[in-house]
């Protein structure tokens, strides 16, 4: 097991330790008392406290437990007893090592727990038990699930748009947008795109995003994840000289891994976890002294916070002590002595008071901002999705390239191919390829379309937006380029190899065409919300549509298919069958074609071929065929939307505390 050695290199420095620890422990109990005879004898302060905390938002919690079912345990206990608070114009830092609970809290807090996790305890905003209104918190994940073809001045513009209320103009939204770009100091890349510039900088994107609505109450997600401490530094700088901004005192309250010293000091409170426990909460400059009076004292020169978290962090014990140093207290035992020291000691004493007391404000009930209208959402949500779109060659640009491609292969290799008997099989087998093929490429725009999820949910979570505006959003700015892909090759197959003549029959063949894409688009919105993962959802994906494509009714005329759930119901639920059925019909119907069989006629329409060769049911029109298409495509759209609803109450926007 690891030693907790670090702290002694001698027995002549361990006892100058403890006496040290002797002395600071009197030094911080005298401390711990001066703190509790100020505010309680203090008037004029406290209620100077108390003046400032009416102008932004107070969050407390009391005793707050979270537990999560499990298969082998029955359940787990996630955190364990916390209170503590956030007061307006300062800052929390929820530290600990890596599980200890840090993102469990912060969910809690902004009320953003899985409905699976149960939670008891109380959480006030404002000493009452109330929902986070939307426009009065923001949330900031650690995942910056931003478009990366839109231009920094483009991202933020467009959210402001979404978020601000319809009684502002447009000037007066461009002008908050850019004063926000200003503020977090990115005026310098306000033309640059997402994706060319640093991780520091998309961070601050994000941020700004965020405060657009000047939310009084800020939870940040592991803020500075994936950032040098110099970029670290330049972050956190900024959020926390949003604390008193634009005349609003702001509640900050970040989870946050090993900040650098410059960081760490930008806190004014801290709350340290270990295995869900507190074994810290209180003034961050008072951190070194409680740790140092229970025999823990931070060496010289070292970052404190790194110090706190190694010293209770139980993730790499060793069983022997390191060469050179002397046998020190394992972690278990530290963590013990830390948490049970807290429970006991004056500071958690004032915490529980200060809990108590910002929990009795009878302030009103939070009011919700607004933001704009739904079919203005709509409108926005198209703009933005339609320019992403033109600027990602990936998502349309490059599978209209290879279609049209591919379009002129097959134009050439079956060009001219006629309308005679001998041309039947070359046609369908033509046919049953442009068809197949363009749904499969249609898996190609996938990893697009999952960031686009990506970005909603973090928008959804904030509530920006709603589902269904997405959806029409989505949908709107889709159709223009699914018909390019439909059209452009279309044409080429078409009249390269001599379909049928008539603007009709083209017409038609298109309409089979650009449906058929849009119902695999929908397909795939459908397999992207239930499979994040963008290869997994490929995978899934392709599955789907090969198993479909088996039942279609080429490869395996219909009334050879097994009847049991080969036959009864993939066969009729078979994207394929109605696109094949559709293009056939349109073909061969009006045609007619020599029959060589003994005993029959010599002439042969082209739906008794139809139905003799292929099976067809040309007892109803290919039109009733494209119907149906499209009444998948609306099926899968509104089975979309109901999945996303369902992850929605899974996953709910904002939660009211119970």
């Amino acid at each position: 097991m690891k030693m907790m050695s670090w702290f002694v290199k001698g027995e002549d420095e361990t006892e100058s330790g403890n006496n040290r620890c002797s002395s600071r422990k009197g030094q911080i109990r005298s401390m711990e008392e001066e703190i509790i005879i100020n505010n309680n004898n203090n008037d004029e302060v406290a209620l100077a406290i108390e003046e400032e905390e009416k102008e932004g938002i107070c969050v407390t919690w009391k005793d707050v437990w979270v537990t999560v079912p499990t298969a082998k345990q029955g359940s787990n206990t996630i955190l364990q007893a916390l209170t503590g608070y956030a007061k307006p114009g300062q800052l929390l830092a929820i530290m600990g090592p890596s599980g200890s609970g840090k993102s469990t809290l912060l969910d809690a807090l902004a009320g953003r727990l899985s409905t699976k996790a149960k939670q008891t305890g109380d959480i006030l905003i404002n000493g009452r038990k109330q929902a986070l209104a939307y426009g009065t918190s923001a949330y900031l994940t650690q995942d910056d699930a931003i478009l990366t073809t839109l231009t920094v001045g483009e991202a933020v513009y467009y959210s402001a748009q979404l978020q601000l209320p319809d009684s502002m103009s447009k000037s007066e939204k461009k002008e908050r947008a850019e004063f926000t770009i200003r503020e977090m100091g990115l005026q310098d890349a306000i033309h640059t795109r997402i994706k060319g510039i640093s991780g520091g900088q998309k961070r601050r994107v994000s941020i700004c995003i965020e405060i657009l609505t000047r939310p009084s109450l800020l939870f940040l997600d592991e803020p500075t994840s994936d950032l040098d401490s110099a970029a670290s530094y330049y972050v956190m700088s900024r959020i926390a000289s949003l604390n008193d901004k634009d005349g609003i005192q702001r509640t900050i309250v970040a989870s946050i891994h090993q900040p650098s010293t410059e960081v760490f000091q930008l806190f004014h409170n801290l709350c340290l976890l270990s295995s869900g426990q507190a074994v810290y909460f209180g003034p961050t400059a008072a951190a070194n002294e409680f740790f140092a009076s229970n025999g823990f004292p931070c060496p010289t020169l070292q970052n404190p916070s790194d110090h706190f978290v190694k010293t209770i962090n139980k993730d790499f014990e060793q069983e022997d002590p390191e060469p050179g140093l002397s046998i020190g207290l394992i972690t278990e035992e530290a963590i013990h002595i830390l948490v049970k020291s807290f429970k006991s000691s004056a500071i958690n004493q004032q915490v529980q008071t200060d809990v108590v007391k910002i929990g009795k404000r009878n302030s009103s009930a939070m009011e919700m901002k607004n933001h704009a209208h739904f079919f203005k959402q709509c409108i926005i949500l198209t703009r933005r999705s339609s320019v992403n779109m033109y600027r990602d060659a990936g998502y349309y640009w490059l599978r209209l390239l290879i279609y049209g491609g591919l379009a002129i292969s097959l134009g050439t290799i079956f060009y001219k191919i006629g309308s005679n008997s001998e041309s039947i099989q070359a046609k369908a087998s033509l046919l049953v390829f442009v068809v197949t093929f363009l749904i499969f490429i249609t898996i190609g725009g996938f990893p697009s379309f999952v960031e686009d999820m990506k970005v909603f949910e973090r928008e959804r979570l904030n509530g920006h937006y709603g589902v269904t505006a997405y959806i029409i959003g989505h949908t709107c700015s889709a159709i223009p380029y699914l018909l390019l892909m439909s059209v452009i090759p279309g044409a080429l197959v078409y009249y390269l190899t001599g379909l049928q003549k008539g603007g009709q029959h083209f017409l038609y063949f298109t309409c089979v065409l650009f449906v058929s894409v849009m119902l695999v688009e929908s397909l795939m919105m459908i397999v992207a919300s239930m499979v994040p993962n963008f290869l997994m959802g490929i995978i899934t994906g392709s599955g789907i549509l090969g198993v479909m494509m088996l039942n279609g009714g080429f490869y395996r005329l219909p009334g050879d298919l097994p009847k049991f759930f080969w036959r009864y119901p993939l066969y009729y639920i078979s994207i394929h069958k109605y696109a094949y059925q559709g293009l056939f019909k349109n073909e061969f119907e009006g045609l007619t074609f020599s029959n060589n069989k003994v005993g029959a006629a010599s002439i042969m329409s082209g739906k008794e071929m139809l139905r003799n060769s292929w099976q067809i049911e040309v007892d109803h029109s290919k039109w009733v065929d494209l119907s149906i298409l499209l009444g998948m495509v609306v099926l899968y759209r509104i089975l979309f939307l109901v999945i996303l609803k369902i992850i929605e109450k899974v996953k709910p926007i904002i939660a009211a505390f119970k």
